[in-house]
């Protein structure tokens, strides 16, 4: 893992400065809304026994009058799984349970139902391997067919840069992932995922750092246009009770199925960081 000390860097950088970008965008479009809202950002060390260097992270979270809650998540980590967790991680072992992640994590929940909530995180990991994963999905309560297609054909268009066969392959990856099988539907109308993009060599790291690039740039891109399209659009009772339940949905896929929640919690993550992305309110039926 030391010989991927220095990528490992590189790519927390560059998480951090999309995350400074996103979070100044987002304060953008609340003070469109004559909101004076921003985020409040709350650093965490990470503790893990016999390790004087576990890492840690930044929590950001806003709450507004356009996005009702939000969290923006960047941490870099270090240490060693669990023996029983490790088995189930690219590249780790009982044996060889060491690993370093560093990555950004978003997920905002909007006060108006006829804005989609969304999704997205990018992440380098590296155990005896290293490689990137991520990708972004949207989640909308009561779904628009525009911000459906511009959102898919934002990230078709990253996917297209790098690979022609990508985008195929990682929106059915979204499809499958984000499903929850107990309730027989999609969490939201998919988007792209992605994981165990391998960085063999230093040439592998710049391609696959490249293409996560393109990712969050497309999700800087696409994702705002949608909120400003859809945030003053008039909604009614009906409307957010809809909203409350598939926010139910939403909370049960990641508390159940999640694999980042499932990671966060087995690595000594922070928890507040690990669960913001659960919605300020829902309901069950």
């Amino acid at each position: 893992m030391e010989q991927w000390s220095n990528e490992t860097a590189e790519a927390k950088a560059w998480f951090e400065s999309l995350r400074d970008r996103i979070c100044a965008e987002f304060e953008a479009i609340e003070r469109e809304a004559g909101s004076d809202a921003s985020f409040d950002y709350a650093p965490w060390k990470r503790v893990e026994d016999g390790n004087d260097n576990p890492g840690g992270g930044v929590r950001g979270v806003m709450k507004g009058s356009v996005f009702e809650k939000v969290g923006v998540n960047v941490s870099t980590v270090h240490g060693n799984f669990a023996p029983e967790f490790a088995a189930s991680v690219n590249g780790a072992s009982a044996e060889s349970p060491g690993f370093t992640a560093t990555g950004i994590s978003l997920v905002a929940h909007m006060a108006n139902p006829h804005v989609p909530a969304v999704h997205m995180n990018c992440r380098f990991l590296t155990t005896g391997k290293a490689w990137f994963g991520g990708g972004a999905d949207l989640n909308p309560p009561i779904p628009y067919e525009e911000d459906t297609a511009d959102f898919h054909a934002a990230l078709r268009a990253s996917c297209a840069k790098h690979n022609p066969t990508y985008y195929e392959r990682f929106s059915k990856w979204a499809d499958d992932y984000f499903y929850i099988p107990h309730r027989g539907c999609h969490r939201g109308v998919g988007g792209i995922f992605y994981d165990h993009l391998e960085c063999t060599d230093e040439a592998a790291f710049e391609r696959n750092l490249a293409f996560t690039k393109d990712v969050g740039e497309a999700f800087l891109d696409i994702f705002p246009r949608i909120v400003r399209r859809q945030m003053d659009s008039v909604f009614d009772e009906a409307d957010k009770n809809v909203q409350l339940e598939w926010r139910g949905r939403y909370a049960e896929f990641n508390l159940v199925y999640d694999r980042g929640t499932l990671f966060g919690l087995k690595t000594g993550g922070n928890i507040d960081a690990i669960l913001m992305s659960l919605p300020p309110e829902a309901v069950w039926r």
